[in-house]
Parts: structure tokens; sequence; C-alpha cells
């Protein structure tokens, strides 16, 4: 089984829990967009901190290597580099 990039699993992950949030909102009740909001937050934070939930998760599940540490698990881009 190949590993997971973690940075395609972090935007599916976040996607797909909008997309639910907004169908449950509008199947059952507005207080669903409250997930919408969480996760929107959540992103906002990893992104300031490198800090991600998420990635400790699939961490501990094998999915990602095991010396990388929050959302930071990819390795950095060329032009990051420099």
């Amino acid at each position: 089984m190949s590993r997971l990039n973690p940075d395609s699993f972090i935007r599916v992950l976040a996607g797909s829990m909008v997309l639910l949030s907004l169908g449950l909102a509008q199947l059952h009740s507005p207080w669903w967009l409250l997930l919408t909001g969480f996760v929107g937050l959540n992103l906002i934070q990893s992104a300031l901190t490198g800090f991600c939930p998420p990635t400790l998760i699939g961490r501990r599940l094998g999915w990602f290597r095991d010396e990388a540490v929050g959302c930071r698990l990819s390795e950095p881009r060329q032009e990051e580099q420099r």
C-alpha cells in the first residue's frame, strides 16, 4: 500500500467535512454550519502554527512518515529550499 500525501489528505478531509456540513445544514439544522466554521478555523490555525491534528492521527495509523511533524509532512518544494 502506498503512503498518502499528507497535503492531499488534509485537503480532501477538509473539503469533505465542509460539504457534509453544508448538506446537513440544508437537510437538518443550520447549526451544522458551525462544523464548517470549525474546519475553516482549524485550517487557518494549522497554516499559522504548523500543528495539524489529522496528520498526527494519520501518523499513528501509519499513513505518513514517522519522522514528519505537524502539517509540514511533505518535502519542501524546490523554490522553498533556496
